[in-house]
């Protein structure tokens, strides 16, 4: 990596150079700075800073989980314009798991070194919080060393509903009976603006951060998404990250920052957005490293992005590539090309093509030595 001063040098010719600055310099940038970011034409001073800044923290080590994902059900209270994973009960293509077949799904993935269950689904109107409190009971009980990062803010307020409970109450309950963490999905964009044009029954953007504050409060670590490349503007974009580094600075609860870029196909939104492209991509991930100054690490979910970006994006302030995955659902049934899953010596061989040092993690980033 480029020292400072070198760096400073090298971008002094850039439009962005003042901000820059501020960043190597630990000065944290203000809403008109990431304005200004998104605006610059300028990626590779961009991308140089985001990089000190991701070596700063992490030097070249860059993080994989062996994870299997789940998604339990696509049947959704909810119809989103922005998703084209939901059905409603009956329709074409709808699907349900017992806990029989998740169970089943889960002993799939014994022997393969697999240290978390990553399990999210939709809003299902039958089944009753019962449901889920058992979910994570049997799997916490068949699976001790395996880490639960499971739900999503969206689903906690729905099973709390059902539940005739608090939201806090539902997440110390979940909790009691396994959970161990909750994975960052349902905050999309925070505007209210953003969230009536695209997903106005969804939880507001008030109620996530309130829902993730209940969660760090007892204990459970989450990571924290924004969804991009639909009908947001870049101002909504800073808007949103700028809230979740409030949050963080009163909790330190999250640990990831994964901007997630949005899939257009087979979406209601397919004939108003082609989705981001690989320009939008590589800012939305630098910028977030460069504003989420208190967040520890910055993740490309590869199934999103593609193997080819994720890998350039280690040079954009990424330090983590998610993981092995498995039978992902959601992003592929909106037209993702990306495999549903990927070895373990792939993922290396992925970080270490792109010149960065493979590091197994757990959920909380405790390293993993075989």
């Amino acid at each position: 990596m480029m020292d400072v001063e070198t760096i400073k040098e090298y971008t002094r010719n850039s439009d962005i150079s003042d901000i820059i600055r501020k960043a190597l310099e630990g000065e944290r940038l203000s809403a008109g700075d990431g304005l200004r970011l998104f605006e610059s034409s300028d990626l590779t001073a961009l991308g140089i800073a985001a990089n000190a800044v991701r070596e700063r923290l992490h030097g070249k080590t860059t993080y994989y989980v062996v994870n299997r994902h789940i998604n339990y059900s696509n049947i959704c209270e909810n119809r989103c314009r922005f998703c084209a994973f939901s059905r409603s009960r009956g329709e074409d293509g709808a699907y349900e798991m017992s806990l029989d077949e998740i169970i089943e799904a889960a002993e799939s993935a014994r022997g393969s070194g697999v240290t978390e269950f990553h399990i999210v689904g939709g809003l299902h109107p039958d089944y009753g919080f019962d449901y889920y409190e058992k979910m994570m009971s049997e799997l916490h009980e068949r699976f001790p060393d395996v880490h639960l990062q499971c739900f999503t803010a969206v689903e906690i307020a729905h099973f709390a509903k059902k539940g005739g409970m608090s939201t806090r109450e539902c997440l110390s309950k979940l909790k009691d009976a396994g959970l161990g963490s909750l994975p960052g999905g349902g905050a999309e964009v925070f505007s209210t603006r953003v969230r009536n044009a695209v997903c106005p029954e969804k939880l507001s953007g008030d109620d996530w951060l309130r829902i993730m504050a209940e969660a760090h409060e007892l204990g459970l670590k989450s990571n924290a998404t924004m969804l991009y490349g639909h009908v947001e503007t870049p101002q909504e974009r800073i808007e949103h990250m700028i809230k979740l580094r409030d949050l963080q600075d009163e909790t330190g609860g999250f640990q990831a920052f994964i901007p997630l870029a949005f899939h257009p196909w087979n979406t209601e939104l397919e004939s108003e957005s082609r989705g981001p492209t690989g320009v939008d991509d590589l800012k939305a991930l630098a910028i977030g490293r460069l504003m989420l100054d208190n967040f520890p690490h910055v993740k490309a979910f590869w199934i999103m992005l593609g193997l080819k970006l994720a890998q350039v994006s280690l040079s954009f302030g990424v330090d983590d590539l998610d993981g092995t995955v498995v039978q992902e659902k959601i992003t592929h049934m909106a037209g993702a090309q990306t495999p549903e899953r990927l070895t373990v010596d792939e993922i290396v061989h992925l970080i270490r093509e792109a010149g960065y040092e493979p590091v197994e993690r757990d959920t909380i980033y405790n390293i993993i030595t075989r």
